[in-house]
């Protein structure tokens, strides 16, 4: 069974308030800096892919709700939410969008049972991303993480290297208001997940994760950067979430998103891109006593290379 939903189109004010709420200064979404970057194929301003998959989150929350797999969740004690999808092609404002959620899986083979569906985004037509969403006990990205202890992260400034390593610290503060805005921007109805007048407070899961793209920005930022002349795409997002730590998040709470650049090499290297020359990040968001709300490994591509290797 495959479940494919009416197509969505994204305008420019839902790109301009979902990177207003996540702090995303990209070139590639600015209605007006779009034309400095060099070689820009696109030829305007494109969807954010966090927007994007915060768009596929509301659907499978639906299909979940839909086909009674939250018992299976809760049961089987499938704490973590996982993301993995590559991006294929951009999206830009006024194009249809449709989503593809192919039919459940039960894995219970093993030491980690998950839950998971395929995903297909294609827009006029062409595919523009693919992957899984996946349900499982324990993390499946980055699961035996290799953080430095640090006593507390408060200690250090904002927009640093943490001394001893080579993490980069990015600090937010999640509210309300802010994720609000991003499920709007995100083409997404706020009230599924607040309501003020029935206490109603449900932080969406890829929200914080959006933040990411701030915090890599800002590295990038720091190290002087030219966004214009070597500009920098997503081609992959790998993510495990901690829904129990999700719940327990209020209004305001700081979250400190951990950065570091890692090897190509091995485990993180994506030979299916063609690319040869990624830089991949390893990305840790740590809340209260230092736990770990969500891991994640990205990759990213300059755009010079992406536009070589369509060439061949």
């Amino acid at each position: 069974m495959n479940i494919l939903d009416s197509p969505h189109v994204f305008n420019q004010i839902h790109i301009d308030v979902a990177r207003n709420a996540t702090d995303d200064f990209n070139l590639f979404h600015d209605s007006k800096k779009w034309l400095k970057i060099n070689h820009n194929p696109f030829k305007g301003p494109i969807v954010l892919g966090f927007q994007l998959e915060s768009l596929i989150e509301h659907k499978l929350l639906f299909y979940r709700q839909l086909h009674n797999e939250n018992s299976i969740i809760s049961g089987k004690n499938l704490r973590f939410s996982n993301y993995q999808f590559s991006f294929v092609n951009a999206i830009k404002p006024g194009q249809p969008v449709s989503i593809s959620i192919k039919e459940s899986r039960l894995n219970e083979e093993g030491s980690n049972t998950v839950l998971s569906n395929r995903i297909s985004v294609k827009s006029n037509k062409t595919l523009a991303l693919m992957g899984y969403k996946k349900e499982s006990q324990s993390a499946l990205f980055v699961p035996n993480q290799d953080i430095p202890h640090f006593d507390d992260l408060n200690h250090y400034p904002d927009r640093s290297y943490l001394p001893g390593s080579s993490f980069f610290l990015k600090r937010k503060f999640i509210n309300i208001s802010n994720a609000k805005n991003f499920l709007c921007g995100s083409l997404v109805d706020q009230d599924d997940y607040f309501d003020e007048l029935k206490s109603k407070t449900i932080f969406p899961e890829i929200f914080p994760c959006s933040l990411i793209s701030c915090a890599l920005l800002e590295k990038y930022l720091k190290e002087q950067h030219d966004f214009e002349r070597n500009p920098m795409v997503y081609l992959s997002h790998k993510i495990s979430i901690d829904r129990t730590l999700l719940d327990q998040l209020k209004s305001n709470d700081k979250l400190h998103i951990l950065v570091r650049q890692i090897s190509s090499e091995g485990e993180n290297e994506d030979p299916s891109s063609g690319i040869d020359a990624l830089n991949n990040y390893e990305c840790y968001c740590l809340v209260e006593n230092n736990a770990v709300l969500y891991r994640a490994l990205i990759s990213l591509a300059p755009l010079e290379k992406i536009l070589k290797s369509f060439k061949r």
